[in-house]
Parts: structure tokens; sequence; C-alpha cells
């Protein structure tokens, strides 16, 4: 569904393209996922789980802040360098989430989860000792995801733009916060 939706959007996707590319029948993905709304959301979910767990290793791993900026960076560079799907998917999802309720329900809580994820990571390590936190870590885990999403939507608007300068300034924010 990714793929897919990274080529053609979401209106372009159809049960017959993901299943052709998957190699898996049309009706099995009926069956497991009933609409392609369904499966673009559980493709997302898929991902959050994935870039959760990478962002709490990344967290818990980290033996100061300079670590920790660093895989954050790493991180989100992956996100980017695998090609717009993984982007394209998730921005798919939000225009979809206006128009549909379900839809702007399971996004909430993908956000959610992946926010509330990323704070129990710093609180973690803020606790250790291991950085030290200028602000609460719900609001540091906010503040980081807003940066990302900022550089994200920048990218998808100006493809050919080298974003390394806004990916610097994003780390000065980022510094100003963990120490």
């Amino acid at each position: 569904m990714r793929a897919s939706v990274a080529a053609r959007g979401f209106a372009g996707s159809t049960f017959d393209h993901v299943a052709r590319e998957a190699g898996v029948s049309r009706g099995l993905l009926h069956y497991y996922f009933g609409t392609k709304e369904r499966l673009l959301a559980e493709a997302v979910r898929r991902e959050c789980q994935v870039r959760g767990e990478l962002l709490h290793q990344a967290v818990t791993g980290a033996r100061g802040a300079d670590e920790l900026i660093d895989a954050l960076v790493r991180s989100f560079e992956d996100v980017l360098s695998e090609g717009s799907s993984e982007v394209v998917m998730f921005y798919e999802l939000l225009t979809l989430a206006q128009r549909n309720e379900g839809i702007a329900a399971e996004l909430s809580e993908l956000a959610r989860t992946l926010r509330l994820a990323l704070a129990e990571a710093l609180r973690t390590g803020s606790e250790a000792g291991v950085f030290e936190l200028r602000a609460e870590p719900d609001d540091v885990a906010m503040f980081l995801l807003a940066l990302a999403d900022g550089v994200m939507l920048r990218r998808m608007s100006e493809p050919e733009l080298d974003v390394r300068r806004l990916m610097d300034q994003a780390v000065a924010a980022a510094r100003a916060l963990l120490a």
C-alpha cells in the first residue's frame, strides 16, 4: 500500500494494484482489511510501530544529549532517505482524516501513541541522568515531532530543496531543550 500510494496517491491506489504488487489475491486484502482506507490506516499503524520502536531504542541507547540528538536525526534521515513513500502515505492519511471520522480517530490514536512513547523514553533518560530536559518530557516530545513534521512538509512541497540548513536549525532548536 505504501508503494502504491507513493506512486499513484490514495485515490489511484486500488486493491488490484496493491494485491498485484504484494503478490496476494485481491480477495485476501478485502477479507483482512475490508476497505482501502482500513488498509492505509494499517500500513501507517505498522510504520508508526516500527518508527516508535526505533525512536525508543535511539533515546534509551543514548549516553548524552549529543548522542540522543544524533540518533533522532539519523532516524529522521532514514525516513527521508527511503524515498517519499512513508511520508506520502502519512500525509494521504492526514488528508483522508479531514473527511472520515474513523480515519481521523485512527490517526489521532497513532499520533498520540508515538508522542507518548517518545515522551516516556525521554522521561526515562532524564530520570536516569543521561541527559537533562529543559521542559517537560511531553512538551519536548511534542516539539521534536512538530519539528520533524515541518521539515517533512517542506521537503514534500519543495522536493528539490536541500533541507540541510533547515535540519541544522531544527537540531539547534532541539539542543535548546536538551542538555
